[in-house]
């Protein structure tokens, strides 16, 4: 009886290290992470400690309340800290990130806590994490909320409330706070008219008089024409059901032509995603099933996005890989991002499979959250595409012809097609963009590359190598681009033969149609070849090991 107990034993040892098991087992070099959450109350605490617990299944991290003296408990919250930070330790955690579940880093009640902790974690390194307010994910929890009782927006003016001014200054500091969430907001929604107001904490200096007026200035919006919205950006108290700031408020309004929005911040699932994506900043031990890869090539129809298949699939052995097919489409990389996650990846690599860096590059760093400088290409009451709910960490790479040997693919298509080089003239014809300086960007490119194949014997001996563009999405643009082409096809059949080499990713796209009726001889198979997969693979490993690196990689493509 005693030989297969203990194999029982090794095999749940063995279980345990690699983490598969009842329990979680964490990397004794990574962070833990103390949840730093307002205290609410006996509803609004579970709530919390309901989302604090699925957190705590993939990170190691401890719990810590904070608030105010109540009535005439005293507590003082402290012990909460200390017990945290405790659990912490024995987690083997010797350093610690402090993660505030408050919208606003003003909040009077973080400032306390943020005071406190190094009295109680004098042996541990911490560092604070930015509060809520920061994060696009909190901002889609209120466009959520806003588009559940928004009829007609153009007709209606919205109000976002905030909670917990103890002062002037921090009134002002969590006022700016949540304008920035209201200018999220509004990024999808345009409102007649849009505000933020913070009621004070009831113990604070003239609070009263303070909370008095920010009413009378909704009694005043409810009267105008319209309707007008009144939306919590809070996490406030909850001890029930009936005793919550949500029932204090609507009570408030409830003779008022006001639409108020019951539900404030928590509970909603953004807020796991939002802990998670904060945690895997700070997280540099992770593991390679905890990395993924999602590629990003145009697509079009079923023989290209097979050939692109064909060119990836050697890579699907190494790395967790999803395709996200199109120009920037926001669905489609949701889903592939939620794919890797349902897999445990924390971290992820996103290819742009586009022939420059900056092709579609401002697009997808807005969609994963990386930057907001899409934004300037949205004027006039444009919508952006949304962005996606991920808890991954990002880093980014793209522009093929700009990384891989383009010009060794380019001279075996031309080697292909060519037989009398010094009677022939070779036109490199490329996609092309809408504004003249990103078109000039591409045709320099191609242009270095056509100083390379001049230095192989047999291109040495061309006619002429042309880099030309037919701008091929912009009509007008197309009709003169497209006339250029045809005129020096028409010129150089004069002295001698036309070789137009497909300088995109496959096929040779509408170029024949383009150039119907022209004598040229076309080659149409474009760059897909070993090429190209060694530029996906080196770029692959590149960014996987910037991930791997230290907390808060930097964006780079």
């Amino acid at each position: 009886m005693e030989r297969p107990m203990n194999y029982l034993w090794i095999i749940l040892l063995i279980l345990t290290t690699v983490g598969i098991g009842p329990y979680p087992v964490f990397a004794q070099s990574q962070p833990g992470f103390l949840v730093v959450a307002p205290d609410r109350g006996f509803l609004g605490n579970q709530e919390t400690k309901t989302l604090f617990k699925e957190f705590q299944l993939h990170y190691p991290a401890a719990l810590a309340f904070a608030g105010n003296k109540y009535g005439n408990h005293g507590t003082t919250y402290a012990e909460y800290v200390k017990e945290a930070l405790k659990q912490l330790r024995s987690l083997n955690a010797t350093s610690v990130v402090a993660i505030p579940l408050f919208l606003s880093d003003a909040d009077p009640q973080l400032h306390a806590v943020r005071e406190m902790v190094p009295t109680y974690a004098a042996d541990m390194d911490v560092e604070w994490a930015p509060a809520m307010a920061g994060s696009y994910l909190i901002g889609q929890i209120l466009v959520d909320r806003v588009q559940e009782i928004s009829q007609a927006p153009q007709n209606e003016r919205l109000l976002l409330i905030g909670i917990g001014a103890r002062d002037e200054k921090s009134e002002q500091a969590i006022k700016k706070d949540l304008t920035s969430l209201l200018q999220y907001v509004k990024r999808y929604t345009s409102f007649q008219d849009s505000e933020v107001a913070v009621y004070y904490h009831r113990d604070a200096e003239n609070a009263r008089e303070i909370n008095d007026g920010i009413t009378a200035h909704i009694t005043e919006w409810a009267a105008m024409q319209g309707r007008t919205l009144v939306v919590p950006a809070f996490i406030g108290v909850k001890f029930d059901h009936m005793m919550a700031m949500t029932n204090w408020l609507q009570r408030k309004f409830q003779k008022l032509n006001v639409v108020f929005q019951p539900s404030e911040v928590v509970p909603h699932s953004n807020l796991l995603l939002w802990l998670k994506k904060t945690a895997n900043q700070y997280v540099s031990d992770v593991r390679p099933n905890e990395i993924g890869v999602v590629i990003m090539p145009h697509g079009s129809t079923q023989p290209y996005n097979d050939a692109i298949e064909k060119l990836v699939a050697p890579l699907t052995s190494r790395y967790q890989i999803e395709m996200a097919y199109g120009m920037g489409d926001s669905a489609i990389i949701q889903e592939a991002v939620s794919r890797l996650e349902q897999r445990g990846v924390k971290k992820i690599v996103f290819g742009r499979m586009y022939g420059l860096i900056g092709h579609m590059k401002a697009k997808t760093d807005y969609i994963l959250g990386l930057s907001d400088e899409y934004l300037h290409e949205f004027k006039h009451g444009r919508t952006p595409p949304a962005q996606i709910r991920s808890a991954a960490i990002f880093s980014t790479f793209g522009g093929y012809e700009e990384g891989a040997d383009i010009a060794q693919v380019l001279h075996e298509r031309i080697m292909e097609v060519s037989e009398n080089p010094e009677k022939e003239t070779v036109i490199l014809l490329a996609h092309g963009t809408k504004s003249d300086e990103d078109n000039q960007a591409w045709l320099s490119v191609i242009n270095a590359n056509i100083e390379k194949l001049r230095q192989d014997p047999h291109c040495a001996k061309l006619k002429s190598i042309k880099a030309m563009t037919v701008r091929e999405d912009w009509p007008e643009l197309r009709k003169k681009a497209v006339k250029k082409v045809r005129e020096l096809i028409e010129e150089s059949n004069k002295t001698g033969r036309v070789l137009v080499i497909s300088n995109r990713l496959y096929g040779p796209g509408p170029y024949p149609k383009m150039l119907a009726g022209l004598d040229f001889e076309l080659n149409g198979k474009g760059f897909l070849s070993p090429a190209i997969a060694h530029w996906l693979e080196q770029s692959i490993q590149q960014v996987t090991e910037r991930l791997k690196g230290p907390k808060r990689v930097a964006e780079q493509s």
